[in-house]
């Protein structure tokens, strides 16, 4: 079994499955998430953030599956509101110092309970997300004190694939995945 479907001690695999498959919508943090965590600061501000293009289209993937995405961040940036509209992603709430109630404000939004939100973060400020969520995931490398919480982890690092590879657990739970890629192919 790869660590990707491991899950923690408290729930099994099975389990994380079946939370996979009742998720609407799919929200996640930007920095240490999204991104390698980096932030580079100019004399002007905020100058540059790098995102993962395999990262952009898992959160395609998931639109196209009639998902909703959603982005859940405790800084605000002009960066992270463009590649939020080049995805075409429903909602950006930016800066949020209170993730957890952020996402009962998304599920409110949404029509759904936070039973049917996954979220993915990376670290302290998004424990109350994480505790709240349906499906909670983090990427390689997160803490410690993250991984213990969260019920999916990604063999991946944050900012080089692991939302696109949290977005393939969900859609292939969900049997979405083999319909996408068909819908692909006669493209």
């Amino acid at each position: 079994m790869s660590r990707t479907q491991l899950p923690q001690a408290r729930t099994d695999v099975e389990d994380v499955t079946l939370r996979a498959r009742r998720i609407a919508v799919v929200a996640f943090d930007v920095d240490g998430t999204l991104t390698d965590g980096r932030i580079h600061i100019g004399p002007a501000g905020e100058a540059m953030k790098s995102f993962y293009v395999r990262d952009g289209l898992g959160i395609s993937l998931l639109r196209r599956a009639g998902l909703h995405c959603a982005l859940v961040t405790a800084r605000e940036s002009a960066i992270v509101e463009r590649r939020a509209a080049e995805l075409g992603i429903d909602e950006v709430m930016q800066g949020v110092a209170r993730k957890g109630e952020a996402l009962a404000r998304l599920a409110q939004r949404a029509g759904v309970t936070v039973e049917r939100i996954a979220y993915m973060g990376d670290d302290w400020p998004d424990i109350p997300a994480l505790r709240r969520a349906g499906l909670a995931a983090a990427p390689a490398g997160a803490p410690p004190e993250i991984l213990e919480r969260v019920h999916w982890i990604s063999r991946r690092p944050a900012g080089a694939g692991a939302v696109r590879e949290f977005a393939e657990f969900i859609l292939r739970a969900q049997g979405r995945w083999q319909e996408l890629l068909d819908a692909q192919e006669r493209q």
